[in-house]
């Protein structure tokens, strides 16, 4: 019997994002948990699913901070290490009128994540293996990505890929691309945005570049398109589903709370990607939108996440 649900991996960093201004005029920065896997991680927990989350933090503040929130949230954190000599990782978020944001980074504890840190007990113990492409920018957390994806596999887990693209936080854009398309070949669920989509395949139009994908391993690749909704591909074909109406505070964490509410729906149907069909594909997308409905209406990854009585609420009144 599986003992974890999902077990997510990358990188664990301290969103701050906007908070008015002070007295004197200066902006002011809001301190959030975050980072793509852990929101992923934390959004499966809140739905009431068993979530794992293997990284590094630095053997700061920070750091304690971010594994209080996860430990807070439900998340198994025994697979979070510490490095006492680096720092946590930061990200300060600038936010648009509309939500939307601009990024400026600072980059430590979470790329030194290394292969030897990687627990293969803890993978064998997983339905889900869920990560990114941060991992993936610098070594050692590189080798440890590929090392815990092959253990992955081998142990029969579905894989589920987030390339999260961060212009910033790679050399240039080709070794972007070539690293984040390198494991398409063994993932299981791919989630992309449209200008991931665009990177990867060349393609604007979302179904053909669906299809693209799917030519190279994955059997479902969710397009998420911000407020236009988001497209499902499977090799039976594609199905679009729209967002529901509501606030929009803070877009950070949208994509991972999709798909954090995406690959619990799996969880419940018991279903592999590979038996998806456009209806069941229709109906998870149609959950997964409601989770990223009420991430939005608050600030932050982390704590913006729901809770299932919230999207239960939600679904109720639509």
């Amino acid at each position: 019997m599986k003992s974890f649900d999902i077990v997510c991996l990358g990188e664990l960093l301290i969103d701050f994002t906007p908070a008015g201004l002070s007295p004197a005029g200066m902006r002011l920065f809001e301190q959030n948990a975050g980072g793509a896997p852990g929101n992923v991680a934390v959004a499966a927990a809140r739905l009431g699913h068993t979530a794992a989350s293997v990284g590094k933090v630095g053997g700061d503040m920070n750091g304690a901070f971010l594994r209080q929130s996860l430990e807070g949230a439900g998340v198994d954190t025994r697979w979070l290490r510490t490095d006492s000599q680096s720092s946590t990782s930061m990200a300060f978020v600038v936010l648009s009128e509309g939500g939307e944001r601009d990024f400026s980074f600072v980059r430590d504890a979470d790329t030194k994540l290394a292969a030897e840190e990687i627990d293969a007990g803890l993978l064998s113990s997983a339905k889900i293996f869920h990560f990114g492409s941060l991992s993936m920018t610098h070594e050692p957390a590189h080798a440890a990505t590929l090392t815990a994806l092959r253990l992955a596999r081998e142990q029969g887990c579905i894989i589920s890929y987030d390339p999260n693209y961060r212009a910033l936080l790679w050399p240039d854009e080709r070794t972007a691309v070539e690293r984040m398309a390198s494991v398409l070949d063994r993932v299981d669920i791919l989630k992309v945005s449209e200008e991931e989509l665009l990177l990867l395949t060349g393609e604007s139009d979302i179904e053909a570049g669906g299809r693209i994908l799917l030519s190279r391993g994955p059997s479902c690749v969710a397009v998420t398109q911000g407020a236009g909704g988001a497209t499902v591909c499977l090799p039976s074909g594609c199905v679009h589903t729209k967002t529901y109406p509501g606030p929009v505070v803070d877009t950070t964490g949208a994509g991972d709370a999709f798909m954090g509410g995406f690959l619990s729906q799996l969880l419940e149907y018991g279903i592999s990607p590979s038996e998806m069909t456009l209806e069941k594909a229709e109906t998870v997308s149609r959950f997964a939108h409601a989770v990223a409905t009420l991430c939005v209406s608050k600030r932050g990854g982390i704590p913006a996440m729901p809770d299932r009585a919230e999207v239960d609420n939600l679904l109720k009144g639509i």
